[in-house]
């Protein structure tokens, strides 16, 4: 296995530069000696070690998400090509987007002589990775394997690997210029990512690439603009946490508020910010988050997390990482309680937060949808399905200007939802199916559900119950949009409920949660 660098000189220059070397009388040519023959191995010496695979190998995964205007039906099905990370424990790395509505995994090593189907051992959507097995248990058998990196700093040198077609590696060099918190690409939660300057070469196995440092993993590629030559990695830190919560089965923690600068010099008047003094402003706390569990207010000025004093951007000094979001401290510590100094009124107080997990349960709009079928439930043609942001971005990247404005602005302010015992969800009218129930409601869409039958309606549970209870025979869909009310004659609904499966090839007239 030959491992170059685009540095390297090429073969043709080396092979030139021997050519004229002066030389004595050439000796009689000799056969070739075949590897492991007496003649290659002198007596009583152990055979030479078969050399060390790569740590990276080949994933191919092909994926076939559900579609959304027909949650009962699945979109075609494409490949994406990634080069995993082998790391210890016999496993291959790579991010979680690789593998989203994944129907078959393939590893492939990097010469292209073994092959291996896989299986996923872990994932997590909200940190971007995916932890593989191969079912075929010598597959990685002699690979090189890669653990964590750890001290990275701002100017770190590591190298980006590829595979190339004909196996070899191309290890490609990049510097570490920024280490920040900032959103993952579920946008769910904001953790560390590593920014690195690097000129990356096409290939067809890019999706995902690792990047060392030395003998470490520095990180995942998961983002790359070719434009400004800068990539964003998944890095060391979080695979390193994402390892370990696989092994526990705990998730990223969360705080549950949300904060604004105190940048203004008449804003830092009003609320009480003496000079010199930094911290950020808190906007918005969750129902039901740790913040709300801790007795934090809006209101309430943050001024320190566990001894760091925070500055006008929330951002403190850490030994490692040098200027940070002390958001970091939450996603990052395990779920460990953080002291906070807090501002509240003029007194200055500590409080104790003890960051957790989102109970998925009180997320009003799912942040991603994958690897299983979206709910939904037909009643006389009409199709219902709850509000989540892998439904939106079906309008594609401009989704929040291309989306339905009403549920973009209902996904985005769904903290300030109101609470509630039990399930919170947004239920709305996706789609018509024509029929004959149906006739004169066939453009309605995207209509926000608050009642059938005189029932509130939280979630798809809740609206198949109420279909169960008529009133006077009919069904009475209340929206929140012209024409407010929506009526089916619940007889012919009944009636009419085989004929429509039949006619659109519905496997169920619902999936519910």
């Amino acid at each position: 296995m030959k491992i170059r660098t685009l540095t390297s000189l090429p073969a043709a220059i080396i092979l030139a530069t021997f050519a004229f070397l002066p030389s004595a009388r050439p000796a009689a040519a000799k056969p070739p000696v075949p590897a492991g023959s007496p003649e290659a191995t002198p007596a009583g010496s152990p055979a030479p070690a078969p050399a060390a695979r790569p740590p990276v190998v080949r994933v191919n995964s092909t994926n076939q998400p559900f579609d959304f205007a027909k949650p009962w039906d699945k979109k075609q099905p494409f490949l994406r090509r990634g080069t995993g990370a082998v790391i210890e424990g016999a496993k291959v790395l790579v991010t979680a987007e690789l593998v989203a509505d994944h129907t078959y995994i393939e590893l492939e090593s990097a010469d292209g002589e073994l092959k291996s189907p896989a299986t996923i051992a872990a994932i997590d959507y909200d940190a971007n990775l995916a932890l593989l097995v191969p079912t075929e248990e010598k597959f990685l058998a002699g690979s090189q394997m890669l653990a964590p990196a750890t001290g990275a700093r701002v100017g770190t040198r590591a190298e980006i690997l590829q595979i190339e077609s004909n196996g070899d590696i191309l290890r490609t060099p990049a510097t570490l210029t920024t280490i920040s918190v900032a959103p993952y690409p579920m946008e769910s939660i904001a953790l560390v990512t590593y920014r690195l300057t690097t000129a990356l070469q096409t290939r067809d196995n890019s999706f995902v690439l690792p990047a060392i440092d030395g003998d470490g993993l520095l990180g995942l590629l998961m983002r790359y603009d070719s434009r400004t030559q800068s990539a964003d990695l998944v890095p060391a830190p979080v695979i390193s946490r994402f390892l370990e919560n696989a092994a526990s089965g705990a998730r990223f923690p969360r705080a549950g508020l949300g904060f604004a600068p105190t940048r203004d010099p008449q804003f830092r008047n009003y609320i009480g910010l003496a000079n010199g003094d930094g911290g950020v402003y808190v906007t918005m706390i969750q129902p039901g988050s740790a913040a709300e569990s801790a007795g934090l207010r809006e209101g309430d000025v943050i001024l320190s997390a566990d001894g760091h004093k925070l500055d006008s951007e929330g951002l403190y000094d850490d030994a490692a990482l040098g200027k940070i979001s002390f958001t970091h401290l939450v996603s990052m510590g395990g779920g460990k309680p953080i002291t906070l100094e807090i501002l509240r009124g003029g007194a200055r107080f500590p409080l104790e937060l003890t960051p957790a997990p989102t109970d998925p349960d009180k997320i009003v709009s799912a942040p991603y949808l994958f690897d299983k079928g979206p709910g939904y439930y037909v009643l006389g043609g009409l199709v219902f399905q709850e509000l989540n942001r892998t439904y939106l971005q079906q309008w594609g990247g401009n989704w929040r200007k291309a989306a339905p404005q009403r549920l973009v602005f209902l996904d985005a302010f769904q903290d300030e939802a109101p609470g509630g015992p039990g399930p919170r969800k947004i239920v709305f009218l996706s789609s018509v199916l024509p029929s004959p129930d149906t006739i004169g409601y066939e453009d309605l869409e995207s209509l926000v559900v608050t009642k059938l039958n005189g029932r509130p309606v939280h979630s798809l549970a809740e609206l198949a119950e109420a279909a169960k209870s008529p009133v006077n025979g009919f069904h009475k869909i209340e929206i929140e949009e012209d024409p407010r009310a929506i009526y089916l004659d619940a007889a012919s609904v009944s009636a009419n409920q085989d004929p429509l499966a039949k006619h659109y090839g519905l496997p169920a007239l619902e999936r519910l949660p």
